[in-house]
């Protein structure tokens, strides 16, 4: 899977998770049929947010963004469906083009501690998948033990 198909495949999964949690919250404070909607949608859409934060920072570093490029990709997750026009642009500027970089080249940054760790990582794919999948259960784990945005009921 490229970096393209990869942080396309995130973007949109964020974007359709936006749809659960507004669907939810209508349920719950519309049509008034208890919590039970919000809880569902609220676990999809944060466990995907921060995948798709996760995502943006990885693909960022493989794509050599600047970093405010990398903070604002993560931005994008806070306004509903905003990952997907973010996708779009991305496109348009060859921001997603290539493969994952594997090997070092004459690139400055390619000596830097955090490049020789990415290409040690992506040269280990099965490791990085799941040290992506522990971290962002991790976060999503932690994110539940200090409780919803604002309180609870």
């Amino acid at each position: 899977m490229t970096p393209r198909i990869f942080y396309r495949t995130i973007a949109i999964a964020e974007a359709i998770t936006w749809t659960l949690l507004i669907a939810a919250m209508i349920m719950k404070y519309v049509l008034k049929v208890g919590d039970w909607p919000v809880s569902i949608g609220g676990f999809a859409h944060g466990l995907v947010f921060i995948a798709y934060v996760t995502t943006a920072v990885l693909v960022g570093l493989n794509q050599r963004w600047p970093k405010r490029q990398i903070v604002g990709a993560a931005a994008t997750a806070f306004v509903p469906y905003l990952t997907i026009p973010f996708d779009k642009w991305l496109e348009k500027k060859n921001m997603l083009d290539g493969g994952w970089r594997t090997t070092a080249t004459d690139h400055p940054r390619d000596s830097h501690w955090v490049n020789v760790v990415l290409r040690w990582m992506l040269n280990r794919p099965v490791l990085l998948s799941m040290v992506f999948v522990v971290f962002v259960g991790g976060v999503m784990a932690t994110m539940l033990f200090v409780g919803p945005p604002g309180g609870g009921a």
